[in-house]
C-alpha cells in the first residue's frame, strides 16, 4: 500500500471565501469598532501627552538637573519601565478578569493621570509631568495584553489578520497625530500649557466613553491567582511562553521589530538635520511618512494573505525591510553639506524623494512583517494563557527597544555615522531573520505557498470553512501535481502534516524541505515494511495530538489526468486513531484545473507529451483552485465513499 504525497508540507494559515467582513467593515461593528477607538484615543494622548512636554524642556523651560539633550532620553526610559516592571503582573489580571472591565478601569486610570498632568502643565511643574510620565507608562503596560488578548475573542480565525492589521494601522496614525497635535498645541503663545492639558483630558474622556459600548468579553482563567512579584512572574511568564517554541520564536521576532523601528525613529530628528540638512518640519514628514508606511503595510496583510494569517508574509516583509534599510544608506551617505533647508526646500529636490521611497517601503515591509506574528501569537496561544504570553512579549520588546538605544548610542561613539547605523541595522535584520526562519521552517514553507499562490497561480478555494479550525481530521485529495501539498498548505487555517513518498526525501533540497515540515515518509510493505508500519503509527500519532493530517488515497500523481481507484490506506490510519479513542473528521478535497501544467507528471500518449510539455503550459497566473467539501465522521467512512466525494467536487472541471 502507498499513501504518497511528492510534495511538501506544514505550516499556517491559507485563502477563504469572502465570508466574513473585510477590515474596514469591522469599524461599523460593535464588537471591534468601540474597542479601535478606545485604544486609538489611549494612544494618541500618550503621545501628544510626551511629546508636548518633551518640547516644553526642551524649548521653553531651562532646567539644569533636565538638559534638552536629555529630556528625549528621560522620558522615554521613564515611559518604558513600567513595561519591565508590571507586564507580567498585566498579563495576570487580563487572563483572571473580564476583558471589557479591564479596559474600562484602564481608561479611568487615565482620566486621573490626566488630571495630575493638566495641573502640572498649568503649574509648569516638571517633577509632576515626569512622575505622569511613568503613571501613562503603566497604563500602556496595563492596556497592552487586552488590546491583543480582546481581539481573538471578539473576531473569527479569518478576521484576526484583518482586525491586527487596523488595530496597528490605528496604532501609528495616533502616535502621528498625538505628537504633531501635541508640538502644535505647546507651542501656542501664552495658552499652550493650558491648551495641552485641555486636549489631554479630553481625549481620555472620549476614550473611556468610547470603551463603554464595547461588549463583554469574559475571563479566560477566572481561577487564576495574581502573583504580585513581578521578577518571579516575568521570569515564569516567559518559560510559559517558551513552552511553545512557534510562539516563542515570534516573541522574539516581534520584538526584534520593535529594535528594528526603534533605531529609525530615535534618530529621525538626528538624521533630519546632520544628514539631510532639514529643519523640524522635515523632520516631522519623516515620522509621517514613516507612518504611513507602517499602515499601508497593515492594512494589506489582509488582501495579501486572502484574509487569513498568513505568516509567509513575515519573509517577504523580513526580505523588504532589509532591502531598503540598505539602499536608504546609499541614498544619504553622499548627500551633499548645506545651510538648513525648509519643508518646501527639502521636497524639492529629487534625492530627497529616494530617501522618504526607503522610508515609505522599509516602514510597509515592517507592516508586513509584524501583522501576521501577532495574529499568529494570538492564534497558536492557549486561551488560558493569552494575556500572559503577551506580556511576555511587552517585556521582550521593551528590553529590545533598550538594547537598541544601547547599540544605536555605541556605534554612534564607536565613529559610525547615521547612515552606516543603518546600514548595520539592514544586514543585521537579515541575518536575525534567517536564523529565526531557519529555527521555525514553517515561514519559509508558508512564504514558497504564498509565492506559488500569488506569482505562479491565481489560487482560488471553495468551501476553506469546512477545514476545522481545531481537533484531529485526515484531509483527502486527488494527486494531480508535484506541489500539490504546497497548495493545500496555502489553503489550510492550521498547520498540516503530509504523508509523502520516501523516495522525495532524497531528492537533495526537496528532502531537506520536507524533513523541516516534519512530514511522513512511507514505502510500499513489500519494499521496505519497517517504514510502512512507522508512517502510519506516525499518522496516527498526529490525529492523537488532534492536528490535521493530509493523504493522497491514489497512491500517486495522475498520469492522464483522471482520478484513480482510492488506496486502503487510510482505513488504516482511522483504525489506529480510533483504537486509542480518537476520532477524527475526515475532509475530502479537490484540486482543479492543475493537469497539464508545469508540475503534472509527464505522460507519453502516442509519442506526444501531454504534460510538461513546456513551462506553465496553462500561463503564468493561471486560475486554479481547491475545492473543499464538508467534513465526513471518521467512523462513517469508506474508500469508494470518499472516492465519490472527491470526484463530486471536482464535477465538471478537469483536475
Amino acid at each position: 500500500m502507498t499513501i504518497p504525497a511528492d510534495t511538501s508540507p506544514a505550516p499556517l494559515l491559507g485563502a477563504p471565501e469572502n465570508v466574513h467582513p473585510n477590515q474596514f467593515e469591522l469599524l461599523g461593528q460593535r464588537r471591534f469598532a468601540p474597542f479601535f477607538w478606545t485604544q486609538f484615543c489611549g494612544a494618541a494622548n500618550d503621545n501628544l501627552f510626551k511629546f508636548a512636554f518633551t518640547v516644553m524642556v526642551t524649548y521653553q523651560l531651562q532646567l539644569e538637573w533636565l538638559p534638552p539633550a536629555m529630556a528625549g532620553l528621560v522620558i522615554g526610559a521613564l515611559f518604558i519601565l513600567p513595561f519591565l516592571l508590571f507586564s507580567a503582573t498585566a498579563g495576570q489580571l487580563t487572563d483572571k478578569y473580564d476583558k471589557t472591565k479591564m479596559i474600562r478601569f484602564v481608561k479611568n486610570l487615565e482620566i486621573a493621570i490626566m488630571l495630575v498632568a493638566a495641573l502640572g502643565f498649568v503649574r509648569t511643574d516638571a517633577p509632576m509631568l515626569l512622575g505622569c510620565v511613568f503613571l501613562m507608562g503603566l497604563h500602556s503596560t496595563l492596556f497592552g495584553p487586552v488590546k491583543f488578548a480582546y481581539l481573538p475573542q471578539a473576531l473569527e480565525p479569518r478576521e484576526l489578520t484583518g482586525g491586527n492589521g487596523m488595530v496597528e494601522m490605528g496604532t501609528f496614525v495616533a502616535i502621528l497625530l498625538g505628537q504633531v497635535a501635541g508640538g502644535l498645541l505647546v507651542a501656542l503663545p501664552g495658552i499652550g500649557h493650558a491648551t495641552v492639558a485641555i486636549g489631554c483630558i479630553v481625549l481620555a474622556l472620549v476614550g473611556r466613553a468610547v470603551a463603554q459600548a464595547i461588549p463583554p468579553a469574559p475571563a479566560t482563567d477566572p481561577g487564576l491567582v495574581v502573583n504580585l512579584n513581578p521578577i518571579s512572574e516575568t521570569w515564569r511568564n516567559l518559560r510559559l511562553a517558551h513552552g511553545n517554541q512557534v510562539v516563542f520564536r515570534s516573541l522574539l521576532g516581534i520584538s526584534w521589530m520593535w529594535f528594528f523601528g526603534a533605531v529609525f525613529l530615535s534618530q529621525f530628528p538626528s538624521f533630519a538635520k546632520e544628514v539631510l540638512h532639514g529643519d523640524e518640519q522635515v523632520a516631522s514628514l519623516l515620522l509621517v511618512v514613516f507612518s504611513v508606511g507602517i499602515g499601508v503595510g497593515s492594512l494589506l496583510c489582509e488582501s495579501l494573505s486572502r484574509r487569513q494569517v498568513e505568516i509567509g508574509l513575515v519573509p517577504l516583509g523580513a526580505i523588504g525591510m532589509s532591502i531598503f534599510a540598505i539602499d536608504l544608506y546609499f541614498a544619504s551617505r553622499a548627500l551633499p553639506a548645506v545651510s538648513e533647508m525648509s519643508l518646501r526646500a527639502f521636497v524639492a529636490q529629487t534625492a530627497h524623494w529616494h530617501v522618504m521611497a526607503d522610508l515609505a517601503l522599509l516602514s510597509m515591509f515592517a507592516g508586513l512583517y509584524s501583522v501576521p506574528m501577532y495574529a499568529l501569537i494570538q492564534l497558536r496561544s492557549q486561551a488560558t494563557h493569552r494575556a500572559r504570553i503577551i506580556a511576555a512579549n511587552n517585556i521582550l520588546n521593551a528590553l529590545f527597544m533598550i538594547a537598541s538605544a544601547i547599540i544605536a548610542g555605541v556605534l554612534l561613539k564607536s565613529g559610525f555615522t547615521i547612515p552606516q547605523i543603518f546600514l548595520f541595522t539592514g544586514v543585521a535584520n537579515a541575518l536575525v531573520a534567517f536564523y529565526i526562519f531557519m529555527l521555525v521552517p514553517e515561514y519559509l514553507l508558508r512564504f514558497l505557498a504564498w509565492t506559488l499562490t500569488h506569482v505562479v497561480y491565481r489560487f482560488r478555494v471553495q468551501g476553506a470553512e469546512h477545514i476545522p479550525a481545531e481537533g484531529p481530521a485526515v484531509l483527502v485529495c486527488n494527486h494531480v501535481s508535484f506541489i500539490d501539498a504546497v497548495l493545500m498548505m496555502a489553503a489550510s487555517p492550521r498547520p498540516i502534516r503530509f504523508v509523502m513518498d520516501h523516495r522525495i526525501f532524497r531528492v537533495p533540497v526537496l528532502g531537506r524541505l520536507f524533513r523541516l515540515a516534519k512530514a511522513i515518509p512511507i514505502a510500499p510493505q513489500k519494499e521496505d515494511p519497517i517504514v510502512y508500519a512507522k508512517a502510519f503509527e506516525q499518522a496516527a500519532q498526529v490525529l492523537r495530538e488532534g492536528d490535521l493530517l493530509a493523504i493522497f488515497p491514489e497512491g500517486g500523481i495522475t498520469r492522464d489526468g483522471q482520478l484513480q481507484p482510492f488506496k486502503g490506506g487510510v482505513m488504516k490510519v482511522l483504525d489506529l486513531a480510533h483504537a486509542d479513542g480518537v476520532r477524527p473528521v475526515v475532509v475530502p478535497m479537490a484540486l482543479v484545473n492543475l493537469w497539464g501544467s508545469f508540475f503534472s507528471r509527464i505522460e507519453v500518449r502516442k509519442g506526444n507529451r501531454v504534460a510538461m510539455v513546456r513551462p506553465f503550459r496553462r500561463g503564468v497566473l493561471t486560475q486554479v483552485g481547491l475545492h473543499v467539501g464538508q467534513g465526513i465522521p471518521g467512523g462513517d467512512v469508506r474508500p469508494d465513499m470518499l472516492q465519490m466525494r472527491v470526484q463530486a467536487l471536482l464535477g465538471a472541471s478537469p483536475t
